[in-house]
């Protein structure tokens, strides 16, 4: 799709052109006028349309050129906290070298490293760690990303990992769930003995 073919106005076509991952189109829109913030009926800039579709190049060539890896659309989601809870490693690593807000939160008031510590990304859990996400942020179900990572993960061996990885970065074994169940009693009822001997090593009740 060049930039020729493409309908709409410039602000359309470099939303167009990001989702398509068209860089060499992206570049000349941009040296066209086309503004790098403008936002679909959705709120979601050119960036956040090229982190939801994982196009690499197309996000690199964006934030080179100055767009907003905070921004967020109309369900908060940015660019960076998306790249964060899809795994979308490539993309998260630009963010993260160009002003990512590591306490910034989605929509279930959750940072980053907690819907990725749910669906198992250790990679990303990894990065977001090193980066230095908090890793006892509570988001609005009153769970911390070790806490999903025992719920909502399925006792294999990636969310197993995440569970190590969190504690070793200093994760509260001990923070609770709203009625007052620990990440050890989730553990131990679903029957996953390594997390629950990896949580009571680290002192968990």
């Amino acid at each position: 799709m060049s930039v020729v073919t493409m309908a709409g106005e410039p602000a359309q076509q470099l939303r167009a052109a990001a989702i398509a991952g068209d860089t060499a189109a992206i570049v000349e829109l941009l040296n066209n006028g086309a503004k790098i913030e403008s936002r679909d009926d959705k709120g979601r800039t050119a960036l956040m349309l090229a982190t939801r579709h994982n196009r690499v190049n197309a996000a690199r060539v964006l934030i080179e050129a100055g767009a907003d890896v905070n921004a967020k659309d109309d369900i908060n989601d940015s660019p960076y906290l998306y790249a964060g809870a899809r795994g979308h490693n490539e993309i998260l690593a630009l963010t993260l070298a160009h002003g990512a807000d590591l306490a910034s939160t989605n929509r279930y008031g959750g940072t980053a490293l907690i819907p990725a510590a749910e669906r198992g990304h250790v990679d990303t859990v990894s990065m977001l760690i090193a980066a230095g996400v908090n890793v006892n942020h509570i988001n609005r179900l009153h769970w911390t990303a070790l806490m999903e990572a025992i719920v909502l993960g399925q006792g294999g061996p990636a969310h197993t990992q995440i569970v190590a990885l969190l504690l070793e970065a200093g994760a509260d074994p001990n923070i609770a769930d709203a009625d007052g169940i620990t990440p050890l009693q989730h553990a131990r009822q679903r029957g996953y003995t390594t997390m629950a001997q990896l949580l009571e090593q680290a002192g968990g009740r």
